[in-house]
């Protein structure tokens, strides 16, 4: 629990939104530091090129949903160094390769190296039609936090650079709103929650710039039925969960509440739904395999074994995948029937 008296003027540095905004994507920030993401956490793009593989089929399916337009646009919000922009070209048909257009979308530095066919934006283009793809992006979207104090009323949580934490006033307006609709607090001390409104709004202003195609949102995620009463916020340096402390060391993060975020249309599902619609699988290859021709065999096997991290329940497979479409027919998109995967 946070100390409700307040803090001396010298150490507020704000909300968690303002001090994260900073501490991820200010000059000194975490984002801009020349490892990237990778260099401290492993998330689906990295753990298997089967993920671009599958992110490749289903913009080859958008493609078909839209009728094969001259330019196919492949939009990749936080795109960290480009790695899953560079690999979904690299699976892609000639064909369909020929015909797109990527774009990776990061307010890092473009990295050196990187295909020139890739264009590096620090926001997504507007009026393209294709395929928006974020994975783990709105869980770094800033936000603010607030807890129930003594008196049982939820008030904003103010941090300085250390992390220290002291609350401050009562939540009210927009944010009071968006509370009451999608995580109502019981009036006990010391629960909290993360405000998702401006992801909410960042979702919706992504999915803006589609003239036609389908967004996907991929992120930890939580839904109404069953927020984490202590909320979601935390930090990761050098592959390990650590304290959020907002000075540019570590990665600060957040759950995201997909059900809020998700617009008129939509659907939500688990990773393992999405990526078993879209061919990934961690069956094990026949064992006759192995007498006719060993090397696939072994080959065949490292494939299912990194399947089975992308779709592992407890881990990635838990992941979830918020599915827009826009202007176009969500099953044409997927291939699959997305009553029998969408999540309460």
């Amino acid at each position: 629990m946070t100390n409700d008296k307040e803090p001396e003027p010298a150490a507020r540095r704000g909300g968690w939104r303002a001090a994260t905004e900073t501490a991820l994507y200010g000059p000194e920030g975490f984002y801009r530091s020349p490892e990237g993401p990778a260099g401290h956490f492993r998330t689906s793009v990295h753990a298997s090129p089967l993920y671009a593989g599958a992110v490749a089929l289903l913009l080859c399916r958008v493609d078909a949903a839209l009728d094969h337009p001259d330019e196919l646009a492949f939009v990749d919000m936080g795109a960290g160094r480009g790695e899953l922009t560079e690999g979904v070209i690299a699976a892609l048909p000639a064909d369909v390769a020929a015909r797109v257009r990527a774009y990776a979308v990061e307010r890092a530095e473009r990295p050196a190296g990187l295909d020139p066919r890739i264009e590096w934006r620090a926001a997504p283009p507007a009026g393209v039609t294709g395929l928006l793809f974020a994975n783990e992006w709105l869980d770094n979207v800033p936000l603010d936090v607030v807890e129930v104090a003594a008196d049982g009323t939820v008030r904003r949580v103010l941090v300085d650079a250390e992390g220290g934490e002291t609350l401050a006033g009562p939540v009210e307006g927009a944010d009071a709103e968006w509370l009451a609709r999608w995580w109502p607090l019981a009036p006990e001390p010391g629960l909290r929650a993360e405000i998702g409104l401006p992801r909410d709004q960042a979702w919706a202003a992504a999915v803006a710039t589609l003239a036609r195609g389908v967004a996907v949102a991929v992120d930890y995620a939580h839904h109404r039925a069953a927020r984490p009463p202590f909320g979601t916020l935390t930090g990761f340096a050098a592959g390990r969960g650590t304290t959020p402390v907002p000075d540019g060391s570590c990665d600060i993060t957040a759950h995201v509440a997909l059900d809020a975020c998700a617009l008129d249309g939509a659907a939500l599902l688990t990773q393992r739904a999405a990526l078993g619609a879209l061919g990934v699988s961690s069956g094990r290859p026949p064992l006759s395999l192995a007498s006719s021709d060993p090397a696939a065999y072994v080959r065949a096997l490292a494939r299912a074994g990194e399947a089975a991290e992308l779709t592992a329940p407890g881990g990635l497979g838990d992941f979830g995948w918020l599915v827009q479409p826009v202007d176009v027919p969500l099953e044409g998109a997927l291939l699959v029937d997305v009553a029998d995967h969408e999540e309460e």
